[in-house]
């Protein structure tokens, strides 16, 4: 989960976005800090040589390799004392220059080193934690146009963000669902160590939206041996790869082109209807195809006589059409797929959100 301890901006404020940067870069630009400390301590030294003496010369003389020597013991706070300032300028600098370059190199390392070990224990216990507490969650095999389109619906529709992981092979797209507040796994879903990584044992459910259907098929294959009770979506470009999917172990298979052909097809030859497909496919406007229970006072109706427009009928795990005999009479136990508002309107209510009693098989 991404979190930010950035206020909200105010009116009139600016707000510019964060600056994400390298850890290689920010050693980078430390070292070099360091190093430029060290070469200007070793000029003052140097320049101002003739206010130190040299306790193991005879002749008491600073050279450059003695510059260099105490401005490594003497930054390091090491200090052999063989070496020391004895004009009343030199002993100045030492005061006044030396000794805050000898405090700024010592937070460099002590601060590096600090922020390494933090950063990684911070992480380690993050992801210790979040394997820990992983569970009965959902696995998101792509997080491209498909990817990202399922999880949004998801959590439009009141699932946590931190109850999905994202498997993605590429940096990028790992960055962005970071970035989109989600758990993410660099590598390819069809090795099984990186689905385990994923917790695809312990998973509900699982979307695989690659763009490749061998890769689908394959991924399907090993979440299907990795987590039998699993229920998997996967997304197919071609039809006649279908029925490879479901024998794959693949619950619902998703056709991607011929779904974008059909819809492709229809607003052409009728736009109207057209938009209203979209608007069926859209979240939060208009209209919206929904599952809900059969309430009480609904048992022994016919589909065709509730206020919601009742498409399909859900029985023994079977879906049956609005029109079938089977389903002519409702009976406890069944759910209904509905199209009704996006949004509840005083005009337009939706059955089984008011507490209602719900018609449950006995």
């Amino acid at each position: 989960m991404v979190s930010s301890s950035v206020p909200p901006p105010t009116a009139g404020s600016v707000a510019l976005p964060a600056t994400q940067r390298s850890p290689w870069w920010e050693l980078g630009r430390r070292l070099l800090a360091a190093l430029a400390i060290l070469v200007g301590t070793v000029l003052l030294v140097w320049f101002d040589r003739e206010g130190y003496i040299d306790g193991n010369d005879p002749t008491g003389q600073v050279d450059l390799s003695d510059a260099i020597y105490y401005t490594t013991v003497t930054l390091s706070t090491t200090g052999y004392g063989d070496i020391a300032p004895v004009s009343e300028q030199a002993r100045l600098v030492n005061a006044f220059l030396i000794t805050p370059a000898r405090i700024g190199f010592l937070v460099l390392l002590i601060g590096t080193t600090l922020e390494v070990l933090a950063s990684q224990g911070r992480e380690m216990f993050r992801v210790a934690r979040w394997r820990r507490h992983m569970d009965k969650h959902v696995v998101v095999v792509g997080y491209g146009t498909k990817g990202r389109s399922a999880i949004d619906t998801l959590v439009r529709n009141g699932y946590d963000r931190e109850g999905v992981v994202v498997v993605d092979p590429t940096s990028l797209a790992v960055g962005e669902a970071n970035r989109d507040g989600l758990a993410a796994i660099l590598g390819d879903a069809t090795h099984r160590g990186v689905l385990r990584q994923a917790g695809v044992d312990k998973a509900t459910h699982v979307i695989i939206t690659t763009d490749r259907d061998d890769s689908n098929v394959l991924v399907t294959l090993t979440v299907r041996q990795l987590n039998p009770d699993a229920w998997i979506v996967a997304s197919v470009r071609e039809q006649d790869n279908v029925p490879l999917m479901r024998q794959s172990g693949a619950d619902s298979v998703i056709t991607s082109s011929d779904a974008v052909g059909r819809l492709l097809g229809l607003s052409s030859m009728s736009p109207t209807l057209g938009s209203v497909m979209e608007d069926l496919l859209t979240y939060g406007e208009g209209l919206e195809v929904a599952e809900r229970d059969l309430l009480v006072t609904e048992v022994g109706k016919q589909p065709q006589s509730l206020p919601d427009q009742v498409i399909a009928v859900v029985r023994d795990e079977k879906v049956h059409r609005y029109f079938d005999p089977v389903v002519s009479l409702l009976a406890r136990g069944d759910r209904l797929i509905v199209v009704r508002p996006a949004r509840e309107r005083p005009w337009a209510p939706r059955p089984g959100t008011h507490n209602e009693d719900l018609a449950e098989e006995a």
